[in-house]
């Protein structure tokens, strides 16, 4: 059986000042979720959003959120099990690849 993997997107209601022509954190996470719940349908995974000047989540999350300020990282940033694997404008090829590591099957 292949390991439900988690995917987290860190980003911020206010678009990344480098990534003005490019959909809010909050849209790109609800796109990337209705295009990988099509890619790999019947296969779960979880997916979840963390606004990095709320940080008021895990240690690890937090510290993650403080990283991503202090680095000026172009957000969103999409990271699966702890790999970052997109900032700013996530190519949807690469985090396909990632899932299919993991064993995920596309349809």
């Amino acid at each position: 059986m292949k390991k439900e993997i988690e995917v987290s997107i860190y980003g911020a209601e206010q678009i990344c000042a480098s990534c003005v022509n490019l959909p809010s954190s909050k849209d790109t996470y609800e796109w990337l979720q209705a295009a990988l719940s099509r890619k790999f349908p019947e296969q779960t995974f979880q997916i979840k959003y963390y606004d990095i000047f709320q940080a008021n989540y895990t240690e690890d999350k937090n510290k993650f959120c403080q990283k991503i300020i202090e680095e000026d990282l172009f957000y969103p940033v999409v990271v699966i099990e702890g790999e970052i694997v997109g900032e700013g404008n996530p190519k949807l090829k690469k985090i396909y690849a990632e899932f299919e590591k993991y064993g995920y099957t596309s349809a």
